[in-house]
């Protein structure tokens, strides 16, 4: 060997930073990252599921692993590859940065390869974020204050007002007055006192009864000598609802739907406590006030919130355990966002809960002691039911109420239902005996009482769901269902609200009864959580057929004779289906002013925007004549009466 002779080694330095062709394991590394990207995604962006659990760790600790093991070697300084015509077009392959970022795509870049070890191990960082932040962010300082149930003469009021540094518990004072009205202040009222304890998360829940039909009233907190408390800082806004004796007809309008997480989709850790749909939803029902003088609309405002259940997701994407703290947390972190602050301030809200306030597709066979519904109805109680209308029965969480001529009937789903399968008991019931009892009663005393019955069920009423909901909804109970349904069509304008499947659908039922009347079901969810692109569970219409007389008009020889004909159609069928869709809530407007022509309005709005409208008129009532003196009773009166401090509740 000469001096100054170029000498040419075989070395097995596969990958270098000058653009030789990765080793295999680089593919390998390759497939990891994109799975370990794309479940990160569907976790954070797509579906919470808990799957995630266990497969985002494990792809990120292989994928670690072997970028260890494959990262570049250091180039050997004066060394050149045995042939240079194989390393340039190994380096005239290598992918452009930007894709192999995006893709995770191999490459001799030690670079690039860093910076796609940052990106995971952001989107690890962010995912753990997202599934913890339940667990450490206790939102126990949150104070607020809310209108529950409104009657004609009454509200009930929920408040939180934590006091971790008394050394007893204190008094406090629910102070409140008629709203101004033309520029003229009405004076401060005594109303009741409140006590909020530890031993009820500082939660307390009172009734501030004398109140008039259709009045605007405003309220606040203060000390027992009458200095205001700190919070809230302006007044509550309420009104209270008409008096279902005076039969002169109702204008209102109200939102429903379930389901909510805050922070998802995943937005970043400056965004734990919004929830997007709350947001959306302000802005849909408050923003046009502003307009609203110069505006032709009609619409009125709405009057209350009907939250059908999954209110926290004690399961999802981690169970938090059986534990009344860690349901408590939940409901204290939901309340403490200002995105719900911007609702819940500003309307009434009513809650039933569903199977995520317990844990996944709970039934509860009448068995108050099954885990983990004790722990989980504390929470619920006393942050959501205890300010509900009160039960015909004493300690339940099923109720009716009235708004004017229209009436209500909120079910609860879960503390009855059997969990034994349909094989073997297909007498199962979701209600219990007592529910099912007051829910007939309910039907048969509003039949000829109320224009529109509304019937609220946490699930879906149609069978038309396939996957889980074969058996979660009322499709796994189908003797109750169809005994119920066979009662719905005897009463006219029964509606039924649902949620719980994360998609919007139209549903009509039909029956072989000539004289039955329609019943159709909307369900509405989620406000604010996932929906599953691509998969679609609901069936367009049922198998079951009936078969219903139809009249028509035959012409014959003998001229035109009128022939009745049978006509097969399905016993339900879809009006519409809307499965996308993060955020979603239904917006009903009722008009019953005209008692000949009774008119529901719904709006289904997806994500900020209105998407489906569904309009009808329904069968006119005849409802029973008013005996309620304030028929009769002038504003003025009113007015007078108030001054010299008789009671309206004495008089209805």
């Amino acid at each position: 060997m000469s001096p100054g002779q170029t000498v040419y080694l075989s070395l097995p330095i596969t990958t270098t930073a000058s653009g030789t062709m990765p080793p295999p394991l680089t593919y390998i590394l390759s497939l990891i990252s994109s799975l370990f990207r794309f479940f990160s995604y569907v976790f954070l962006r797509v579906i919470p599921t808990r799957l995630g659990q266990p497969v985002i760790p494990t792809l990120y600790i292989s994928y670690l692993f072997i970028w260890y093991l494959s990262s570049p070697a250091p180039s050997v300084q004066g060394v050149k590859s045995e042939k240079d015509t194989v390393k340039q077009a190994a380096h005239s392959q290598r992918p452009n940065p930007v894709t192999a970022i995006l893709l995770s795509l191999p490459t001799a870049s030690r670079r690039v390869n860093i910076l796609n070890l940052l990106i995971n191990t952001l989107l690890l960082i962010a995912t753990i974020d997202f599934a913890i932040t339940p667990f450490f962010d206790s939102a126990s300082d949150v104070t607020f204050t809310r209108v529950g149930a409104v009657y004609p003469d009454a509200v009930k009021i929920a408040i939180r007002y934590p006091q971790p540094n008394a050394t007893s518990e204190n008094d406090f004072l629910v102070i409140w007055r008629e709203s101004s009205v033309n520029g003229t202040e009405h004076s401060w009222k005594t109303g009741p006192r409140f006590r909020p304890s530890l031993h009820f998360d500082w939660m307390d829940t009172v009734r501030l009864d004398n109140l008039w039909p259709e009045t605007s009233y405003e309220y606040m907190l203060a000390f027992p000598n009458g200095t205001l408390l700190p919070y809230p800082t302006t007044p509550i806004q309420f009104q209270t609802f008409p008096d279902p004796r005076l039969h002169s007809g109702s204008h209102f309008r109200f939102i429903v739907s379930s389901c909510i997480t805050p922070n998802f989709p995943y937005m970043g850790p400056l965004h734990r406590r919004t929830i997007r749909g709350f947001d959306l939803l302000a802005e849909y029902l408050f923003s046009w006030e502003s307009t609203a003088a110069t505006s032709t609309a009609t619409r009125p405002d709405a009057s209350f919130l009907l939250f059908l259940g999954d209110f926290i997701y004690a399961d999802v994407p981690l169970y938090i355990g059986d534990d009344k703290s860690a349901y408590r947390r939940l409901y204290r972190r939901n309340y403490q966002s200002s995105s719900f602050r911007k609702i819940y301030e500003r309307l009434p809200i009513f809650h039933t809960y569903d199977d995520h306030e317990i844990i996944n597709n709970y039934g509860g066979d009448g068995d108050d002691s099954k885990p983990p519904y004790p722990s989980a109805s504390d929470a619920f109680r006393i942050y959501n039911a205890n300010a509900n209308y009160d039960s015909p029965h004493l300690g339940q969480h099923y109720y009716d109420f009235r708004h004017g001529d229209v009436a209500f009937f909120v079910m609860d789903t879960r503390r009855y239902r059997s969990t034994e399968p349909a094989n073997e008991r297909p007498a199962r019931t979701m209600l219990g005996d007592t529910q099912l009892a007051a829910l007939h009663d309910w039907l048969g005393r509003v039949n000829g009482t109320s224009t529109f019955k509304f019937i609220i069920s946490s699930v879906p009423f149609t069978s038309l769901w396939g996957h889980d909901a074969a058996i979660d909804s009322w499709a796994g109970f189908p003797t109750e269902k169809q005994a119920l349904l066979t009662a719905f069509h005897s009463v006219p304008n029964v509606i039924v609200l649902s949620g719980d499947r994360h998609e919007f659908a139209a549903i009509e039922f039909s029956s072989s009864n000539p004289d039955s009347h329609p019943v159709y079901e909307f369900s509405t969810s989620p406000l604010n959580m996932f929906y599953i692109p691509f998969l679609r569970t609901l069936h367009l219409q049922s198998e079951k057929m009936v078969q219903r007389p139809k009249s028509d008009v035959v012409i014959t020889v003998n001229g035109t004779e009128a022939a009745v004909l049978i006509e097969e159609i399905p016993q339900e069928r879809v009006l519409k289906y809307i499965p996308v869709g993060n955020t979603k809530w239904s917006s009903i407007e009722i008009n019953t002013r005209d008692l000949e022509k009774p008119q529901f309005r719904l709006e289904t709005v997806i994500d900020g925007k209105p998407e489906y409208t569904f309009e009808m008129i329904g069968t006119p009532i005849k409802l029973q004549s008013s005996v309620a003196l304030s028929t009769f009773v002038p504003e003025t009166f009113v007015e007078f009466i108030n001054k010299i401090g008789i009671n309206p509740s004495t008089w209805f």
